[in-house]
């Protein structure tokens, strides 16, 4: 994981996936951007237009696991989402606990004065894609410069 630089993190969605960028040597995330998705499937092109302006040395995709941490339903969906990434765009993909991070992520909007209401008028994805990220950079922090 030394040659990892720049990261994208995924927040994955059946009807939107969330979309943030990383760096390793700043331990920081920070959110990209929301995706149209269509029954989980996301419109490839668009992660391959982030793909080719970022430049991304690897990927995390949120997991989203039960409160007892077991997998959850939705977690062979994003597993497979992940394998997909992979596959497309031959690249590591890591994946990260992502509970609670929609809760977080609504009330993270909230104290920035966001926009009350409709979630779907107002998603999220981003924020928690950023927090998803933000926890696996830092789980494995970068070692220090020489």
């Amino acid at each position: 994981m030394a040659s990892l630089r720049l990261l994208l993190g995924f927040d994955y969605g059946t009807r939107s996936i969330g979309v943030a960028v990383g760096q390793m040597v700043t331990g920081q995330a920070r959110e990209l951007c929301n995706l149209k998705a269509e029954n989980g499937i996301p419109k490839w092109e668009e992660i391959e237009k982030l793909i080719k302006e970022w430049q991304p040395d690897a990927m995390v995709v949120g997991m989203p696991l039960n409160m007892d941490g077991t997998p959850s339903e939705f977690c062979a969906r994003a597993q497979k989402f992940a394998n997909r990434l992979n596959g497309r765009f031959n690249l590591p993909v890591f994946t990260h606990d992502e509970r609670l991070t929609t809760f977080e992520a609504k009330g993270e909007r909230r104290s920035q004065g966001g926009q009350r209401g409709s979630y779907r008028d107002n998603p999220v994805d981003a924020i928690a894609a950023k927090l998803v990220l933000q926890g696996w950079l830092d789980e494995h922090p970068a070692p220090p410069q020489a």
